[in-house]
C-alpha cells in the first residue's frame, strides 16, 4: 500500500485545489465518482484504507486498501492519514502522502469521504473545497438505502439515523449539488474540480 508520511506542499508548487465530495450514505457518491473517472480519468481519486472486509467483487488497492485494525492504528499514530473516521462499525481513512504529492504535481484530486472525514480535511487543509451531495428528497434517500438489500435492517436503520445528522451538516460545506440527474451533477462537479485554485 503506497502510504508514506506526509510532506508539505511548497508554496511555489503548481498545486490544484483539493475537492472533497461528501453527503449521506445512499445519496449516490460512488456512482457520481465512477462517472467522473470514466469521463475524466485525469482526475485522481484517492483510494481509502479501511478495516472493513472486502465485499464480493472488491479488490485490494482498487476500491480500498483493506487493512487490519493494528495496521490502521499504526497509520493513525504515524500521522499518515489526512483524515479518518469510524462508520457503521468500521474505520476508513485517506492516506496523506499520495494526496499531497498529486496536488504538488498540479493534478486535480478528488476525495469521496464521509462527514467526519470532510471536517478533518477542512481542519488539516483549509484550502480544500468541500462539496455536499444532497438527495432530491428524504423519501428518495430512504428508498435508496432500503432498496440495496445488502445490509441488515439494523445497519439500514443506523445509516438512516446517520443520514439525518449528515443532512443537517450541509451548511458546513462550500457548495451543495442535488443528485437529481447523474449527467447534470457530474457536469457541475467537474466544473468545480477543474477550476483553477485561488
Amino acid at each position: 500500500m503506497p502510504v508514506e508520511p506526509g510532506t508539505d506542499v511548497s508554496p511555489n508548487s503548481p498545486s490544484k485545489r483539493l475537492t472533497v465530495l461528501s453527503g449521506p450514505s445512499g445519496v449516490g457518491k460512488s456512482t457520481v465518482v465512477k462517472e467522473i473517472r470514466r469521463r475524466h480519468p485525469e482526475v485522481w481519486l484517492s483510494i481509502s484504507v479501511t478495516t472493513r472486509k472486502p465485499r464480493p467483487g472488491e479488490t485490494d488497492g482498487v476500491e480500498y486498501y483493506f487493512v487490519s485494525d493494528d495496521e490502521f492504528d499504526r497509520l493513525v499514530a504515524g500521522h499518515e492519514l489526512l483524515e479518518w473516521a469510524e462508520f457503521a462499525g468500521n474505520r476508513y481513512g485517506t492516506p496523506r502522502g499520495p494526496v499531497v504529492r498529486r496536488l504538488a504535481a498540479g493534478e486535480p484530486v478528488l476525495l469521496e469521504i464521509e462527514l467526519q472525514g470532510a471536517r478533518q480535511v477542512r481542519s488539516n487543509m483549509p484550502e480544500a473545497y468541500l462539496v455536499f451531495l444532497a438527495p432530491p428528497s428524504w423519501e428518495e434517500l430512504v428508498r435508496r438505502l432500503t432498496g440495496r438489500g445488502t445490509e441488515s435492517s439494523d445497519v439500514v436503520q443506523r445509516r438512516l439515523d446517520t443520514a439525518r445528522i449528515e443532512l443537517a451538516a450541509e451548511k458546513e460545506f462550500d457548495t451543495t449539488l442535488v443528485n437529481t440527474s447523474l449527467r447534470d451533477v457530474c457536469d457541475e462537479l467537474l466544473a468545480l474540480i477543474l477550476a483553477p485554485s485561488v
